[in-house]
Parts: C-alpha cells; structure tokens; sequence
C-alpha cells in the first residue's frame, strides 16, 4: 500500500491520466484513428491501451515514457494512455476503463521481490516503480480478462507478480553464452541483435514465425524459476527465456527483446495485442449495456 504522500503526490497525476482516458474514449473518431494505423483494422475500434511509466530520482521526481512505446501502440491501431504511478483504489477503478495493459522497459526490480538477495550487478528501478508496478501487474492477473504485454521489465515484472524468480545477471550465470542478450558495452548502454525462438505449440508461435525473430535486445536479466500459470513462450540458442505466457487466458504475454524498436519485424505481435484489446473492448461494451 503505499504512503499518504505518495497518494497526494500522485492524484493530480492520476486525474490527469484519467481525464486523458475519458476524452479519448469520447472525442476520438475511431475510423480516423485507424486510417493513421500500420495494420488492418477490422472493425473500426481502436482499443485503449494502458502504458506504465518509468520514474526518475529529482527533486521532484519525474515521470516519464519513451516514444517508441506509445508509437508503436498507434501503428498497431490502439490508443495509448500513460499510467503514472497512483493508489490502488484509482488503479482499480482505471482498469475498468482500459481495454490493454503494456508494461515498458526499465532498471532492475529489488530482488527482495522474489525472496533474494541483490547481488552486485542489480542497477535497482526506482521505489515507486517498482512498488506500483507490482500493484499493476497484479490486478491485472486477477482482473484475469485484460490483455497484458510486457516488454523487457515488463516480462520481468509479470514472471515475479506470478510467483516466479530472475537470473540477476546472465554473464554470471550463463558463463559460456556467446550470445550478447545487449551492448558488448552493457546493458545500460546500448542494443544488440539476436535470434530468438519460440516454443512448439505457444500462443508466440502462432503469432510471429516457427523459425523465430532476429530481435532488438538490451538487458542483462531474465526470467528463471517460472512463475504460477506461466510457462515458456521463447527462447535463445543459449537457453535464456526470452518469453513467456499464460497457460489459461487469451493474451497475457512477456517478451524480454525490445519490440518497440523493431516495429515492421514485430508487427504481428502487436497486431495480436491490439485485436485481444478489441474484443475486450467489446466485452466491456456489452456489459455496459442496460
């Protein structure tokens, strides 16, 4: 739960999102949205897709979300929303009003989150973050209808809100791995490439292609022990897990590789999200109704 001043620092926020969520529901003219769109869009509903947001140390701390994300979003013909951190109860209350949820990229969750210790290599996310990121993916695994894409921290972060555990550092680990998963600089400096490929009979393989995706990668953790109601989705050539997925709901996914940056490549992917976010639209829709 977080603290009093936490929930007054966030609120102003909070409503700022919430007001975006309602205007957008309302102003935007979905046939038009989806003539901006890279894919097809076969019903003219662009669903809205909620999209976590990093948090920076400052004096005031700062909130914010890179390009790549919420542009990647819009080609695939979904509307994207940041979430700022915020209490539970207005997280609640959102998720409500979202038809996806896609969780970004960032620093290292505590390893106390999956009962470890942190060993030197650990460069930890912000509190707050990781805090309220834990809240998000949570309540939407237990909302257990809203599709989910996590993207790097976002696979992470599914994996622990799951019960599962991290490698905290894959040169430790995977001492004989040629493959470099990010910068031969570090993972906080750049991006590499490598081939990744899925598991026979995943919801990722009927998705992109059999033979796998050479994708755009920067991150020196991954998923190890399996979280509950998860299983493997992908992999590289050296037995890291480069994704995984719900063994029972329609579209609750994490890729570790960074889609975002390779849209044409990645483009069924998100194609997928954004069609899972359609039909929850409608569901929601159909509730609706009096």
């Amino acid at each position: 739960m977080f603290s009093k001043t936490l929930k007054r620092n966030t609120r102003t926020a909070f409503a700022t999102s919430f007001l975006l969520v309602t205007l957008l529901t309302v102003s935007v003219n979905s046939s038009r949205a989806a003539e901006t769109a890279d894919v097809d869009d076969n019903d003219g509903v662009s669903p809205v897709i909620g999209i976590n947001m990093d948090v920076e140390a400052g004096k005031p701390k700062t909130f914010r979300i890179l390009p790549d994300y919420v542009n990647a979003i819009t080609k695939a013909g979904g509307i994207p929303v940041a979430i700022p951190p915020m209490p539970e109860k207005e997280l609640t209350l959102l998720l409500k009003r979202l038809d996806g949820v896609m969780m970004i990229g960032g620093n290292d969750y505590p390893p106390d989150l999956y009962k470890q210790t942190a060993d030197k290599t650990v460069v930890p996310m912000d509190i707050d973050r990781s805090t309220f990121d834990m809240s998000l993916v949570k309540a939407v695994l237990s909302n257990g209808r809203i599709p989910f894409l996590g993207i790097c921290a976002g696979c992470q972060a599914l994996n622990i809100g799951s019960g599962g555990s991290l490698v905290q550092d894959i040169p430790t680990r995977f001492t004989e791995s040629k493959v470099l998963h990010a910068s031969p600089k570090g993972w906080q400096v750049g991006f590499n490439k490598h081939h990744i490929k899925p598991e026979p009979g995943s919801n990722l393989a009927k998705i992109i292609d059999k033979e796998g995706l050479l994708v755009v990668t920067s991150h020196h953790q991954s998923v190890d022990k399996i979280g509950d109601g998860l299983r493997i989705a992908a992999r590289t050539e050296d037995g890291v897990t480069e994704s995984i997925e719900s063994t029972d709901k329609a579209f609750v996914m994490g890729v570790q590789w960074h889609p975002e940056r390779d849209f044409e490549s990645n483009k069924e992917l998100f194609k997928e999200f954004i069609k899972q976010g359609r039909l929850h639209n409608q569901s929601r829709m159909q509730v609706a109704k009096p």
